[in-house]
């Protein structure tokens, strides 16, 4: 057992990237991990043209770059070159551990997080796995065999990969996802605090599917049930969204738009639906608030995995799955009409997102981390 002064030595190098769904579940566990005396460094290793670099720069974390890109589907010339490109990433991840000597590494899956644990399985360094989908990636299916666990967000994600080794212990949360009462929440956003509130994001980048939607049905739904939006178009549709839309809808008292949502938690807590994608750290987000949801799977999701996300939240109650061709104004007036009608279902599906909620994900990951070493 590791005395005290040992464990003061303590460094982990987390990995994963290319979406929010690796990078914050990394980063919330790299929190976590500073909050603890006996960690001495953090080390992040990511790629610096992906989305994890300017996340990584706001943390006490030390970023480490390496250059790798999503595997080609084909095996032509650019497969060849993708090779040669790993092989680089996984060379220059065997110098970054060899030199840090880390007592751990935490994965979170994506492309990015294959070298480094490649490398780490070389040096014969502990890693750990964690996988946030119903139906696991590439990377966790060909390294989960050589970790020494496997944390994932899903119970039926068991079944797609080859170990014994797992826990469900869902997605880790980041520290300041703070929730505030819905009167509060409304109260800061300025909006009525009687009406019921509807949510719509399609992610950092918007959804252009839910979007076209939206700005078809928003002025009905608003006027009908008498109830108010929050929409999130996303950063680089916002412009063209909002010259789009009619002046009725864009000077709307009860129609809230904005390009990104900075505070989620805090338009979580004012909402009492919302209609989104089916990213697995959005989904864990909604289990924690209780909140209802209309899942539109991005169809384009490696291996389908946002439908397969929808389909189990849809089947335990706590959400609605609606393709994405079939997101238009008609069926989203349907199921929002229904829904905001139906205060038992509304009722069934908070209580079904609270069952599936696991607030302590972070500390048991971060636990589990610990007796790994």
């Amino acid at each position: 057992m590791k005395t005290k002064k040992d464990l003061k030595k303590l460094k982990i190098v987390l990995t994963g990237g290319g979406t929010g769904g690796h990078i914050y579940p990394a980063v919330a566990v790299g929190r976590e991990l500073l909050n603890i005396e006996n960690v001495s460094r953090v080390y992040y290793i990511g790629n610096p043209k992906n989305l994890e670099k300017s996340i990584i720069e706001k943390e006490n974390f030390k970023f480490l770059p390496i250059n790798i890109s999503g595997m080609p589907k084909t095996k032509n010339l650019d497969f060849v070159k993708w090779l040669f490109q790993l092989i680089v990433a996984v060379w220059v991840s065997f110098n970054y551990l060899k030199k840090i000597k880390p007592n751990c590494v935490f994965g979170t899956g994506g492309y990015v997080s294959g070298p480094p644990l490649i490398a780490a399985k070389m040096l014969n360094i502990p890693f750990i796995l964690h996988d946030s989908d119903a139906v696991v990636g590439v990377v966790t299916q060909k390294m989960a065999p050589y970790a020494n666990a496997v944390n994932l967000s899903f119970e039926d994600a068991k079944k797609t990969i080859n170990t014994s080794k797992i826990t469900v212990y869902g997605n880790p949360i980041r520290n300041d996802f703070n929730l505030k009462t819905k009167m509060e929440a409304l109260t800061e956003l300025n909006l009525n605090t009687e009406k019921f509130t509807v949510l719509v994001m399609g992610g950092s980048q918007g959804a252009k599917s839910i979007n076209n939607a939206i700005a078809n049905c928003a002025l009905e739904l608003i006027n009908d049930l008498d109830l108010q939006i929050i929409h999130q178009t996303g950063l680089k549709n916002y412009e063209n969204y909002m010259d789009s839309i009619k002046a009725e809808l864009r000077n709307n008292v009860n129609y809230l738009p904005t390009a990104y949502l900075e505070n989620i938690a805090l338009y979580l807590s004012a909402a009492d639906l919302v209609i989104a994608r089916a990213g697995s750290l959005s989904l864990s987000e909604f289990n924690l608030c209780a909140l209802p949801s209309v899942l539109i799977p991005y169809p384009y999701a490696a291996h389908n995995h946002q439908y397969y996300n929808a389909k189990a939240m849809e089947e335990f109650g706590a959400a609605i799955c609606l393709e994405d061709n079939l997101c238009d104004a008609d069926n989203i007036i349907e199921i929002v009409t229904s829904l905001a009608n139906d205060k038992n279902r509304l009722k069934t599906m908070k209580d079904a997102n609270l069952l599936l909620a696991k607030p302590d994900a972070t500390k048991k990951i971060v636990q589990l981390l610990l007796e790994t070493i």
